[in-house]
């Protein structure tokens, strides 16, 4: 009996022994394989991954914070601000500095040029700059979705629709045109005559190579309504000289633009300078600076400019040949680069224009003395000798 018991109570241990031990081997078996990297032993001590899967689905179960109204209005207006390129300032300048140009040459020896006036055309600048970038995007809205550099704007990204875009440019038009009123009844006429080129610029890449012709153009009327919003009227003498001096400054730097997109350009059938001039484009946009140089002492000479008018006009011509020297058209980041130097050429010139107008003033003192005296002696007669009277 007593045998039976012990040889009973050694198989009972036997089998839970065997038992532990084959649940044992279960639980490694089924166990997730640890992950290891090599050569980065820190991992074994790091929780399981799906620890890590339960904490970021917790954290990702937390309400979003909603935005505030503020927020909700700049989120809804930044594709209209893109629209108009306000994040990209470069094509402002470039359309108020021939404004400011033909303001400071319209100005009175000696004088500041008018700051008001000043004031008007950089507002009237920054809005149709906007509402000419909307027109062109309006027009080329196909185009733009074919071209890696301009796919992402608003209308060929479809973050704006086509209806949208001209209520947005009728609202432009509008602020534009109370700019214009604040001017005399010439400068208004003037100025809404422009609107025709500004309507039909994009359109002329589908028929010609020259599109930058009419670009410059409606970028340079300001060189004419400048001194007419100043003066009641445009006088020839320097004012075309000015305006077409500024035509051609503006086939340069748009020339220069023109080649960061010209393969897309080909791809798409659109025409450009950039295209017509191909590999002679140094010596194209060579040609154009000397117009424009010429252009500029023509226009300095018909309003008596002095010495630092024409040394801007010599930095402005050592400026563009080293734009134009330097340039690799191949490389559109060089291209960019250069385009949007030409912001320091329009400064440039508008300050040699401003001291040029203060030091007018001794040289026209000098000169109205000069004038004086000789008109004195010349007109100076001496008096006969009369006979002395005899008292009888």
């Amino acid at each position: 009996m007593f045998a039976l018991r012990h040889l009973r109570l050694h198989s009972s241990r036997h089998f839970r022994s065997s038992y532990a031990a084959a649940a044992t081997t279960k639980h490694m078996l089924t166990r997730p394989t640890a992950r290891v990297l090599i050569g980065d032993l820190s991992h074994w001590d790091k929780p399981p991954i799906q620890d890590l899967s339960f904490r970021n689905s917790s954290t990702a179960s937390e309400p979003v914070k909603p935005r505030t109204p503020v927020e909700e209005l700049l989120a809804a207006a930044k594709p209209y601000a893109q629209l108009m390129r306000i994040d990209r300032p470069i094509g402002t300048y470039l359309l108020f500095w021939p404004c400011a140009w033909s303001i400071a040459l319209s100005a009175d020896a000696g004088c500041w040029p008018d700051l008001t006036m000043l004031g008007l055309f950089g507002t009237g600048a920054l809005i149709m700059r906007g509402a000419g970038c909307t027109i062109n995007d309006l027009w080329d809205k196909d185009i733009d979705a074919k071209v890696e550099r301009t796919r992402m704007r608003p209308l060929a990204s479809g973050q704006i629709s086509q209806f949208d875009a001209i209520v947005f440019l009728s609202a432009q038009l509008s602020l534009g045109l109370l700019v214009l009123v604040e001017l005399n009844w010439q400068s208004i006429l003037l100025g809404a005559s422009s609107l025709g080129l500004v309507i039909t610029y994009p359109l002329m890449k589908r028929v010609t190579y020259w599109p930058q012709l009419v670009l410059g153009m409606a970028f340079n009327w300001g060189a004419l309504l400048g001194w007419c919003a100043t003066q009641g009227s445009v006088n020839l003498a320097a004012c075309l000289p000015l305006y077409l001096s500024g035509v051609c400054w503006t086939i340069v730097y748009d020339t220069i633009y023109a080649h960061q997109d010209k393969l897309d350009d080909l791809q798409i059938g659109v025409k450009s300078t950039a295209l017509r001039f191909g590999e002679n484009t140094k010596a194209w946009l060579s040609g154009f600076t000397a117009a424009m140089l010429t252009g500029l002492s023509a226009a300095g000479w018909a309003c008596d400019q002095t010495v630092p008018y024409y040394a801007a006009v010599g930095i402005v011509g050592a400026h563009l040949v080293q734009q134009i020297s330097s340039l690799n058209i191949d490389n559109p980041s060089d291209c960019a680069k250069k385009f949007l130097s030409n912001h320091q050429v329009g400064l440039i010139l508008f300050l040699g224009i401003v001291l040029g107008t203060l030091l007018k003033s001794d040289e026209t003192k000098k000169k109205g003395q000069t004038t004086l005296t000789t008109s004195t002696a010349s007109s100076y007669v001496p008096a006969l000798p009369q006979k002395p009277e005899v008292i009888s």
